[in-house]
């Protein structure tokens, strides 16, 4: 079956502590990239909640299969006849002092079709800032990657952008999807070097989604939401606030580019 080109979606958000407002918040910004043409939208890291503490994630993560937020991303993408991928929402682990950090791919029926738990737990310590995702989150162990009528696309999260390894293993794909809750120290430092790399290196589209602002909690996210093509060139970007990033996915770009310079089937590894 040939693959369809298609209008993709970033939803960037400055999500706080309370779900039912986040959710609200998303299904706004969702409804407009559709308005736009968008036929793959993405939500960010964390997207439903960002607490004053790590452990306000925990107690907002359900069982996977069960819980509101799942019911919401469902009814979503059904409703707008969409693949909906939520970033990460926190789902349980196997102690309750943990969670999963976990996205969720959904197709337009509403089902959900494949789940990525987050691999590479962020660890980061200057000054007055720390974090230490591994006292609360439990780490996946499977790399993940969704055919949709629109391509192969692989699923990773926030830090993990920093693994090459990880999308050369899933490669070739035709859609890296990022999304994010980098910090602004890290994010202001490296976030668009990696993800142009990324793009580069795997001669394919990238949509990055990030959270992007000062949240209820003062933490600062970067944002800097974008769309990279296969050549490097960002489609489009926002910098932070809520709102939405869309381009086109043209798989005809995709092959000139590889036909030009085949990299990947140049690869010896």
């Amino acid at each position: 079956m040939s693959k369809q080109n298609c209008r993709i979606a970033a939803v960037q958000m400055v999500s706080g502590p309370r779900v039912a407002e986040n959710l609200e918040t998303a299904g706004r910004l969702v409804a407009d990239a559709v308005a736009q043409g968008a036929r793959l939208v993405v939500l960010p890291e964390y997207f439903p909640i960002i607490g004053a503490i790590d452990a306000d994630r925990v107690r907002a993560g359900e069982q996977f299969g069960d819980g509101p937020i799942q019911a919401w991303l469902a009814e979503t993408a059904r409703r707008h006849d969409i693949w909906l991928f939520a970033g990460s929402i926190p789902l349980a682990a196997s102690t309750p002092d943990k969670m999963r950090n976990s996205s969720l791919v959904f197709n337009p029926a509403g089902e959900c079709v494949k789940r990525y738990d987050k691999v590479h737990l962020f660890g980061f310590s200057k000054g007055d800032e720390s974090y230490d995702e591994a006292s609360f989150i439990e780490p996946g162990d499977q790399l993940a990657a969704v055919d949709t009528p629109f391509g192969r696309v692989a699923l990773s999260i926030c830090y993990d952008l920093r693994f090459p390894e990880l999308y050369r293993a899933l490669a070739p794909v035709d859609l890296i999807l990022v999304p994010a809750a980098f910090t602004e120290t890290t994010g202001r430092a490296h976030w668009e070097i990696l993800l142009r790399a990324r793009a580069i290196e795997n001669q394919c589209y990238l949509l990055a989604v990030g959270q992007g602002g000062k949240h209820e909690s003062g933490r600062l996210t970067h944002g800097n939401s974008m769309i990279i093509d296969p050549w490097g060139d960002i489609l489009d970007r926002k910098a932070k606030g809520p709102g939405v990033v869309i381009a086109d996915l043209d798989h005809q770009r995709i092959a000139e580019i590889r036909e030009s310079l085949p990299a990947l089937a140049h690869r010896k590894l």
